[in-house]
């Protein structure tokens, strides 16, 4: 065999092993459809609902609260800024995985809840993260666990923020919330219809 064809084969076995080897970061198919995201995912639905059974934040909240942070993307990112619109600045956050949650947010939960090795492109840890942050707005500013669109305006702005109202100065904000907590109401009535099948 001629070193070309080898080197050829070597690097298409290497490819293959390192994609069969990466977890999947892929949207699903269909993000307007509860029943059709569970079915394709059923680690998804699984993790959320050992999540609503440790923190009481439903699996309708949740996956609202996911759509609108990521798209159900593991590794998703904020885009990067941009000085002069060619020399890039860094990424607008530090925001990562499916709950973009921040670093800091992050290394909070990770010391609260002893779970040192979560990690947020895992969907596990990322719902969990997202059962602990919901308590927290409990807490903090008393929002109950299925008020989707209050504990999403928590969530973007941080308990401190959400306690003085800076949301309001945020039109497209309101916006989001308003879609979460609409979400939410569609991903529970569709849930049920699932579940009775």
């Amino acid at each position: 065999m001629k070193p070309a064809g080898m080197v050829f084969r070597i690097a298409a076995v290497l490819l293959l092993v390192a994609a069969c080897g990466r977890p999947e970061f892929s949207a699903p198919r269909n993000l307007d459809d509860a029943c059709a995201l569970t079915a394709e995912r059923p680690q998804y639905v699984a993790a959320m609902r050992a999540t609503e059974r440790r923190w009481g934040v439903p699996v309708p909240v949740q996956m609202a609260i996911i759509h609108a942070e990521s798209r159900f993307i593991g590794d998703a990112r904020t885009p990067y800024r941009w000085a002069a619109g060619v020399i890039p600045m860094g990424r607008q956050s530090s925001a990562f995985g499916y709950s973009q949650a921040l670093d800091r947010t992050w290394e909070e939960y990770q010391q609260e809840t002893g779970n040192r090795r979560a990690q947020r492109d895992n969907i596990r840890d990322a719902t969990d993260f997202i059962g602990w942050y919901s308590q927290k707005s409990v807490e903090r500013n008393g929002i109950a666990l299925n008020d989707a669109r209050n504990l999403y305006l928590a969530y973007h702005e941080g308990h401190t923020g959400y306690r003085n109202q800076s949301y309001l100065s945020k039109p497209w904000l309101m916006g989001v919330a308003d879609r979460v907590e609409a979400r939410a109401v569609m991903y529970d009535a569709q849930l049920r219809v699932c579940r009775r099948r």
